[in-house]
């Protein structure tokens, strides 16, 4: 049987679910296809909506050039501040995070 997924575009990797990426198969289609018997899967809009998400965050570069010039010019002017509260307040939400992430698990 084949199947059409629409809302879907045929040139990315598929997920396998196991958190690996996998190629698409096409094995069989041909076969199946020829016997008539199709069947096909509509993504939802959240499905789609996450989606394009993805590539937009997949689209942003990975590191902020204009947030590192600007950190990079108050160091070299000496007014860069680090407030030892803020580090600390940070690190515990992502000591929670993590915690909380791994219990999930």
């Amino acid at each position: 049987m084949a199947g059409k997924i629409n809302g879907v575009d045929g040139s990315r990797p598929a997920s396998t679910g196991t958190g690996r990426v996998g190629q698409r198969s096409t094995r069989g289609t041909a076969a199946a296809s020829s016997a008539g018997d199709t069947a096909e899967v509509h993504i939802t809009d959240t499905a789609t909506q996450l989606a394009a998400l993805e590539q937009s965050v997949r689209d942003l570069p990975a590191v902020n050039e204009a947030r590192v010039a600007s950190i990079r010019s108050a160091i070299s002017q000496g007014t860069y501040q680090v407030s030892s509260e803020q580090v600390a307040e940070r690190l515990t939400q992502l000591e929670q995070a993590l915690g909380s992430a791994s219990r999930q698990d």
